[in-house]
């Protein structure tokens, strides 16, 4: 049960439906006392050379024990386990010698040039963790170490790149090389057809719109730069947040982040744009079908996301709030707003935020999206675009849950 649901638990006047949909990117940050015990426990039991012990504290530490995300088990000689990150299965074990790891990615009909080379590469990357290719033609991602160094330090972080590299080329690698197939995918739970499309066709207008008002919209490209880029990333940010995209697209969505803030000293910020926009363009060319098979749930251990505190986000919000000023004085609302909704997609893109202040923010988007949460089945409605009219009590309540549940926590 949510935040949400606890606060209108009975109440018949909003007639509250939450739909088991999940929004953004997973976050590991929220963990009760007694799995920062266990990572306490794992730490001293290592320290005591009592390395199988140390390596169960750890598991408990990472297992969600709403997700079933970590499971183990121990017999005489070792400790086995599987861990879940995404679309990919981990599996290992550990012995009083050693520790391995392993995550199985996709296996090759034919070994493409393009994709040894590609892993070549990214083994170069790797800290920890490095891809291999079994007898069967599998490719996997593998690590190992002596338990006389695998710390719960190196544990943690050596288990947390395998998983997220896995869970990241599997998509890729299957969606750009048609030698690759899929392994290991019967934990997934692919989403209902009906919520394919409500995304499919959220994702394709506001796209649509977004472009449409970039090249034809009241503000000059060039001379208004600034708030052309404040409306492109808000769109990126969004629907990274609210789609939830896996494999191509959210690479995609990465992509476009990482060469907007590049520092190469070369592209201005209009050039910048021009090239978000070209990545959204080709994002809407591909097939339907490529996309739903995007369209799925996976259970993960390991958040992508760094934790920061509420200082850092006030900060952020003062450093860029006050840039909507004139485009609001001007009239020239859709930069007006774009500007609070990149604060609010960047914090959530970058940013494992505290609970309070995510659920602030997702009550953002539920007010300023609300035909496309109706659309998924939530209610009560926020927002009618048609006749611009607020539902202010139902946001008022909203608010008001979400600070008395968590007063405990941040008084």
């Amino acid at each position: 049960m949510g935040i949400f649901d606890r606060f209108f638990k009975g109440t018949a006047k909003y007639h509250r439906q939450r739909p088991d949909i999940i929004f953004g990117r997973y976050s590991d940050s929220y963990k009760p006392e007694a799995k920062y015990d266990a990572w306490d426990q794992a730490l001293e039991l290592f320290e005591q050379s009592h390395y199988l012990p140390a390596y169960q504290q750890l598991l408990e530490y990472l297992r969600d024990d709403e997700a079933e995300n970590v499971k183990w088990w121990q017999d005489q000689r070792e400790l086995r386990f599987d861990l879940l990150q995404g679309s990919k299965k981990l599996t290992g074990c550990a012995d009083p010698r050693k520790v391995r790891a392993e995550a199985r990615i996709a296996k090759a009909t034919a070994l493409d040039t393009g994709v040894m080379r590609r892993l070549l590469e990214k083994n170069y990357d790797l800290q920890y963790s490095h891809f291999a290719l079994d007898p069967d033609q599998v490719l996997s991602i593998r690590f190992d170490t002596y338990t006389l160094d695998g710390s719960p330090y190196k544990l943690y972080y050596a288990l947390k790149e395998l998983a997220i590299n896995a869970d990241k080329q599997d998509d890729l690698l299957i969606d750009e090389f048609s030698e690759m197939e899929p392994v290991e995918i019967s934990h997934l739970r692919a989403l209902p057809d009906h919520l394919k499309v409500v995304k499919y066709d959220f994702l394709h207008q506001q796209i649509r719109a977004a472009i449409d008002y970039f090249r034809k919209g009241s503000l000059e490209a060039r001379q208004y730069s600034g708030g052309i880029a404040y409306f492109l990333l808000n769109l990126c940010y969004k629907l990274d947040y609210l789609i939830k995209p896996e494999g191509s697209m959210m690479e995609t969505l990465e992509r476009i982040n990482r060469r907007y803030f590049a520092s190469d000293g070369q592209a201005n910020t209009h050039t910048r744009n021009e090239r978000l926009v070209a990545e959204l363009e080709a994002l809407i060319q591909r097939p339907r079908s490529d996309f739903y098979k995007e369209m799925y749930h996976g259970i993960s251990t390991f958040g992508i996301t760094n934790p920061v505190n509420h200082d850092r986000l006030i900060d952020f919000i003062e450093g860029e709030l006050g840039n909507m000023d004139w485009y609001l004085e001007n009239q020239h609302y859709e930069i007006a707003q774009a500007v609070p909704g990149y604060i609010v997609g960047y914090c959530l893109f970058h940013y494992a935020l505290p609970k309070p202040d995510r659920d602030l923010f997702h009550l953002y988007y539920e007010i300023t999206e609300a035909e496309y949460f109706r659309a998924l089945g939530f209610s009560p409605w926020y927002y009618r675009a048609g006749s611009q009219q607020f539902n202010r009590k139902a946001i008022k309540a909203a608010v008001r849950a979400i600070a008395e549940l968590i007063r405990r926590f941040y008084p």
